[in-house]
């Protein structure tokens, strides 16, 4: 008895592994699309002016919504294939439109934006992931938190109030804490029911590489506000 459910404890801990590498390596896939399709914008001047001179901007702006909520609602009942193809769309076109950080700000800013976000994502899925206290409780509180974020965002588009400003920048850096280690138990809960096919294991992957972009890239986002000093 003690042997079986050392077999079967042992079985279920591999496919999780497996589960997480891959939404790992799709995460980090995402990431490293999305960084070289912004260097690769900001490097060419006639491609910069194309994508913010033009109304094609916010087409992309726009259809990058449309990909995050196909992708969140409906992945599930698409192709594994055609999951894949739209989270690549969806990090190329978020680093276009991210491209203009570049100008913004310095390569300085920008590394120590991305290292302490790094350094701060990994220590909060971690986190996430070993601890025994059930975060299904903080998932209200970070919901209601960044829909606050959002408007109070679009408000202060109209206000241009700085203490608005950097009152969202650090209460974004919470809640994006927050969703980090939230993600990842919800992933490794997942990842515990089984999946009945390695289709529908792949296209939880996606979902879940994701979300944790999302995590990692607003994160950064907003620990670039702080870091960040404008360009040399």
């Amino acid at each position: 008895m003690n042997q079986s459910y050392a077999d079967s404890r042992t079985l279920a801990l591999t496919r999780e592994g497996e589960f997480f590498r891959q939404v790992f390596n799709w995460m980090v896939a995402g990431l490293a699309l999305t960084g070289g399709a912004a260097y690769f914008a900001a490097s060419s001047q006639s491609f910069f002016q194309l994508i913010f001179g033009t109304p094609l901007f916010y087409i992309m702006i726009f259809g990058e919504l449309a990909l995050v909520f196909i992708l969140a609602g409906r992945a599930h009942r698409m192709k594994a294939p055609t999951a894949t193809l739209l989270f690549i769309i969806y990090s190329v076109l978020n680093g276009l439109t991210l491209s203009i950080i570049f100008k913004a700000y310095s390569g300085g800013s920008l590394a120590t934006a991305f290292f302490v976000t790094a350094g701060t994502f990994g220590a909060m899925s971690f986190y996430g992931y070993t601890t025994k206290r059930n975060l299904a409780s903080w998932h209200g509180f970070l919901f209601m938190g960044l829909v606050g974020i959002i408007i109070a965002t679009l408000v202060n588009f109209f206000l241009a109030s700085e203490t608005i400003y950097w009152l969202v920048t650090y209460a974004g850096v919470l809640i994006f804490v927050g969703l980090t280690a939230y993600d990842t138990q919800r992933l490794r809960a997942i990842a515990a029911g089984g999946f009945d096919s390695e289709e529908t294991q792949h296209k939880a992957a996606i979902i879940g590489a994701l979300a944790l972009y999302l995590d990692f890239i607003n994160l950064f986002l907003m620990l670039l506000r702080i870091f960040g000093g404008g360009r040399d």
